[in-house]
This record gives C-alpha cells, sequence and structure tokens, in this order.
C-alpha cells in the first residue's frame, strides 16, 4: 500500500501555526542528537514540547512521560523519532489520545502507521524534519 503524499506546503504551514503541543516520541537527553537539537529549536520557536522517552525522567525542562497516554494534556502533533518500523504502535496511540498530526521525522515512514493515523482522522506528514518545514515556512 502507498502512501499518500505529504500534505502541501500551504496545509503544513497552517499545521505548524495551529499547533501548541508537540508530544516527541523517542527524545533524547543528549544535546548531540537529532531528536534534542530539532526539540529545543521547537520549544524556542514557542511550542510546548512533551518528551516521550520511558527511560528518562526529564528533557528540556519538561517532565518526560512513558509513552503518549501517560500525558496528561492535549497534544496537537505526536513528532516521531524512532525507527520506522516502530511506528505503528505509536500511531495508534497518537489516534487513541485524538493527537491532531502524526509527524514522522527525516528518515521515518511507515505506510501502515499512515493509514492507521489517516483513518482516524490525523494528518501525516512521512519522512521531513519538522524543524526544517517551520523554519522554511514561518521563520
Amino acid at each position: 500500500m502507498l502512501a499518500k503524499a505529504n500534505p502541501s506546503d500551504h496545509e503544513l504551514k497552517q499545521i505548524l501555526k495551529a499547533a501548541k503541543t508537540i508530544a516527541v516520541v523517542g527524545l533524547s537527553a543528549n544535546r548531540a542528537r537529532d531528536s534534542h537539537r530539532v526539540s529545543s529549536y521547537m520549544q524556542s520557536a514557542g511550542y510546548r514540547i512533551i518528551p516521550v522517552n520511558p527511560a528518562l525522567s526529564e528533557v528540556l525542562g519538561e517532565k518526560c512521560y512513558p509513552d503518549l497516554a501517560s500525558i496528561p494534556l492535549p497534544v496537537d502533533i505526536v513528532n516521531v523519532f524512532r525507527r520506522s518500523d516502530f511506528v505503528p504502535p505509536i500511531a495508534e496511540e497518537a489516534a487513541a489520545i485524538k493527537a491532531k498530526v502524526l509527524w514522522m521525522q527525516l528518515g521515518v515512514s511507515n505506510a501502515q502507521a499512515a493509514a492507521t493515523a489517516e483513518a482516524a482522522g490525523l494528518a501525516v506528514v512521512q519522512d521531513s524534519c519538522i524543524k526544517v518545514c517551520h523554519r522554511r515556512m514561518l521563520a
């Protein structure tokens, strides 16, 4: 099954403008990791970053949660920094918490996860860096 194309630039800009809270699955405390650098940038751009990593208690000054279901507030974007084969259950969790967008970072894509998220009404972005999109469209 082929995944749908990513949203248009206009749609991506609207997603980024409307979003306030980004849950980052796989956020690392290591400042050299892409997940940390991208999340730090998005935080400095005004987004609330919610780290999702069962091995950590805090990242970027925010409490870390073991999974999406544990987050006690609404999430606009679920940003995924995990291997592509780990994304389907994350898509199911994103749908269950009623996130608005499943965003798979550069190098991450999964047709099954995309189909699950789309069937639940989420917008889906695959193989795209949220920081690069934000810089190009809103910075």
